[in-house]
């Protein structure tokens, strides 16, 4: 399976699917139409045997009055209409007689019936002996109405239970029909049963087929998502290794490719930022020693222009000062974040310490901070913590406009601790909320970027050195008014 690509897998995963649906489809369908079709036979056999028993009703009624005829008129015609007669009942008597052993048994005794009839009737027609001669020589001639048995009680029975037994096979013929269309109706109803059991059946094994191949395949696209979203996150210690089809596993072979490329290329920039930082300090610190020298009149009074310029000098070479010592913070906080000290840590007291140190440059600022809420015990390096929400609180009294109010709450969101921290300044753009992470990046609405004094762009980039080092999270959240951040931090 690891060796065919992501399409060939998905292919045969719908086939497998479908064919599964088939199967099920036809198996249910030649059930169906099996018990149709023995419906429709059963049909037409209810069918023929209600004409066969029709006409043997028929039949029977026939007989019974050409007997009758032939015992009164005693007409040959009426014999052999009776014997055509009895000869087209029987292949209708026979179809009845096949249905079950009790019909077979009542046709019997139709049988013999109609066999105890045309015996009668064949006596009737045999020739009778004459009468003893009367006194003097003449013969007395036979009355009309007295040729043969006539008078035979038990012919006249059974001539009278033809109809009756023709009608009692006709009732024992709809009540046999009558059990069998239940019996059908039984039949349809368990093929339906069995026909939903198929389909559920069916329905069930293609969910569990789709179920695992889709398992199979989206947990690497899973994993890939998560990987790339590791590399924009700038998380690059953990190697890349995707399971699943060929093609997928290519690709992760790739991305473990880019992610150790991303980290060869952060450990030289953060290697050059490193030694130019160095190398800058160390002219800088003569620069400015020089023109403290100047300023001090040690070489010799100052002209009110020349201690213009060195004014302009050494406030230049602060500021330079200032931005080299931020970028070997940010170097020392790289190399901070991987050696944590970790101690059960209460944020609310840490928190507080913090708005103390800042009260300072947010009452010169005109801005309030209001802390709210409470938390867990949190595992933290608690100096690390303090200087990320030095970081945000000094970010947000920078951005904040006169007069106005700070907040910042704890709170629990799952497994999570929650550290909200929501200002009053012009907010971030939609589309830099994931960039103002990024050292040295500068807002569009940030009011020293509208006056030309643009900042380092490195506290929040510290930030999320030190949060991602305690495996949490820091993000900055849309907010109607101001700037929203959140952070995450794990208590168990």
């Amino acid at each position: 399976m690891h060796r065919l690509s992501f399409r060939a897998i998905l292919l045969a995963s719908f086939l497998l699917i479908t064919a599964s649906l088939a199967v099920a489809v036809a198996g249910a369908w030649r059930g169906m139409e099996a018990v149709v079709l023995a419906i429709q036979e059963d049909k037409q056999r209810a069918l023929a045997l209600s004409t066969a028993a029709r006409a043997l009703r028929e039949r029977s009624a026939e007989l019974e009055r050409s007997a009758r005829q032939y015992q009164v008129l005693g007409d040959p015609a009426l014999a052999r209409r009776f014997e055509a007669t009895l000869a087209e009942a029987r292949p209708g008597l026979a179809l009845v007689e096949a249905v079950s052993p009790t019909m077979a048994a009542e046709g019997a005794a139709w049988r013999a019936a109609a066999s105890r009839v045309a015996t009668w009737l064949a006596s009737l027609a045999a020739p009778q002996p004459p009468p003893p001669p009367e006194q003097g020589g003449r013969h007395k001639p036979p009355p009309a109405a007295t040729t043969g048995r006539i008078d035979d009680p038990a012919a006249a029975g059974e001539l009278d239970r033809l109809g009756a037994l023709a009608d009692r096979l006709g009732v024992t013929l709809e009540r046999h029909l009558a059990d069998r269309d239940l019996a059908l109706m039984d039949t349809l109803e368990r093929q339906r049963r069995a026909v939903a059991l198929q389909i559920l059946a069916a329905l069930v094994l293609a969910g569990v087929l789709a179920a695992l191949a889709g398992r199979w395949l989206l947990r690497p696209l899973g994993r890939i998502e998560r990987a790339i979203g590791e590399l924009g996150e700038h998380q690059l210690a953990r190697p890349i290794d995707i399971d699943g089809p060929a093609d997928l596993r290519r690709l992760g072979a790739r991305l473990d490719w880019l992610r150790v490329r991303l980290a060869e290329l952060e450990s030289d920039r953060k290697r050059v930022l490193r030694h130019v930082s160095h190398e800058l300090k160390t002219p800088l610190a003569s620069l400015r020693e020089g023109v403290a020298l100047l300023d001090d009149g040690v070489l010799g009074p100052l002209a009110p222009a020349q201690r213009e310029v060195t004014g302009i000098l050494a406030h230049s070479a602060h500021t330079l000062q200032e931005h080299i010592e931020q970028l070997l913070q940010l170097n020392a906080s790289q190399f901070d974040a991987r050696s944590l000290h970790l101690q059960p840590t209460a944020l609310l007291p840490l928190l507080r310490e913090v708005g103390d140190e800042q009260r300072l440059p947010a009452r010169a600022r005109g801005v309030t901070i209001g802390l709210a809420g409470d938390a867990p015990i949190v595992p933290a390096d608690a100096g690390k913590l303090r200087t990320v929400f030095a970081n945000l609180l000094a970010n947000a009294i920078a951005f904040s406009p006169s007069g106005g109010h700070i907040r910042i709450e704890l709170g629990l969101a799952g497994e999570k601790v929650v550290v909200d921290c929501r200002d009053e300044g012009p907010g971030i753009a939609p589309d830099e909320l994931e960039r103002v992470f990024e050292p040295f990046f500068q807002g569009r609405r940030s009011p020293a970027a509208r006056a030309g004094a643009r900042g380092s762009g490195i506290g929040l980039a510290i930030v999320r050195e030190l949060i991602g080092a305690h495996r949490g999270r820091v993000r900055a959240l849309p907010s109607e008014r101001g700037a929203h951040f959140r952070v995450e931090l794990p208590h168990a």
